[in-house]
């Protein structure tokens, strides 16, 4: 009897020192800005979501520190972004930061970051002006600096002389216009219309019947997956077959779900298909559609998964005691990094090399294609 009180005071105080040896693991803190109120809100939550599976596999891999990452609402304004950025820095336990979402919230926070001498990694900003503010910026996204030649010389490759351009009225969208524009033109083709629109524009079809009178070979677009939806349900209901080609922004399951068969041929391009076979890929689809009720992730959630596990590899390499400056030289020498939206390199000006696929939206899925 004896023997096993003893056998279990043992255990217990085994498990004690083991608990209390884990919760004496040393923290490192990342930040984390995007928003998770307001009109873009469902994008935030899904950056916070694939964060949180790629923080949770981090954690639980033995590594000899933990990571935290503390997550602030900026609602997709600039202002709150600064304010936010302006509390990382003050926090001095925070040694690298993500986000924010758009490319002005990013490149306002960047301001601060870069006074500071924080390092910014955002997984979707593509102004191409982002990563020019200082040393300290980083993005794993395509910009609209690649993908616009990239979309224009699909077209063209596909026959079509002229296009008509729209975008939302945005920083962003006025360089999904220049980019293409500027390659398609250079390749012989002729831009017969141009025009933005306000996002969350609810009646499209005065812009798409102005469309429609200059009889392009098709629509060239610059809108995420809500006004992507509204724009082709409307063109159907307009009876207009342009055919229509879009960037990355409007990849989402969503752009399907709400447009329903009026989705069917849109063609447009991206970094990540949940289709791919890889086993890193299905893993991390799995993993996302056991806390989405079985939705597949889009392109936006698999760039902020492989953020934040290039944030992670970067603080990893820094340890031990890793610091802002240590942070930021690691996320510089990223190499190959294996993602699930494939591999990504930062160049010397901190810009990802990556590829683009080109995908067509084929019996209600997004189908990978070669022209």
């Amino acid at each position: 009897m004896k023997t096993k009180l003893f056998a279990a005071a043992v255990a217990a105080a085994a498990a004690f020192a083991g608990s209390a040896f884990a919760q004496d693991k040393p923290v490192v803190k990342l930040g984390y800005q995007l928003p998770l109120t307001g009109n873009t809100a469902q994008y935030g939550q899904d950056f916070r979501t694939a964060a949180e599976i790629a923080l949770a596999r981090f954690n639980s891999a033995g590594k000899p520190f933990k990571v935290e990452i503390v997550f602030e609402d900026s609602r997709s304004d600039a202002k709150e972004g600064v304010a936010i950025a302006r509390k990382f820095v003050d926090d001095k336990a925070i040694v690298g930061v993500l986000g924010d979402f758009t490319s002005g919230v990013s490149m306002a926070s960047a301001q601060v970051y870069k006074e500071a001498g924080m390092p910014q990694l955002s997984q979707t900003a593509s102004h191409p002006d982002y990563a020019k503010i200082s040393p300290w910026q980083f993005r794993n996204i395509t910009t609209q600096a690649q993908e616009g030649p990239y979309n224009a010389d699909w077209m063209k490759a596909r026959g079509y002389k002229k296009v008509a351009i729209i975008a939302e009225q945005t920083d962003w969208g006025q360089t999904v216009v220049s980019n293409f524009a500027d390659e398609f033109k250079k390749a012989g083709g002729q831009v017969v219309f141009s025009e933005f629109f306000n996002r969350g524009l609810a009646d499209f079809r005065p812009l798409i019947a102005k469309i429609a009178r200059e009889k392009p070979d098709a629509i060239y677009t610059g809108f995420f997956y809500e006004d992507a939806a509204q724009f082709l349900k409307q063109m159907k209901q307009l009876g207009v077959t342009i055919p229509v080609h879009s960037t990355s922004a409007a990849y989402n399951q969503q752009l399907i779900q709400l447009a329903g068969a009026d989705a069917e041929g849109m063609h447009l391009t991206a970094t990540f298909l949940p289709s791919n076979p890889d086993p890193k890929v299905q893993d991390f689809v799995t993993a996302w559609k056991a806390k989405s009720n079985g939705v597949d992730p889009g392109q936006f959630p698999a760039q902020a998964f492989d953020a934040v596990n290039i944030m992670l590899a970067a603080v990893e390499r820094a340890s031990p005691n890793p610091t802002r400056e240590k942070v930021r030289d690691e996320l510089a020498k990223t190499k190959a990094f294996p993602g699930v939206t494939g591999e990504t390199t930062f160049g010397p000006d901190r810009e990802p090399a990556k590829k683009l696929a080109k995908t067509v939206v084929r019996n209600g899925q997004f189908v990978a294609v070669e022209n």
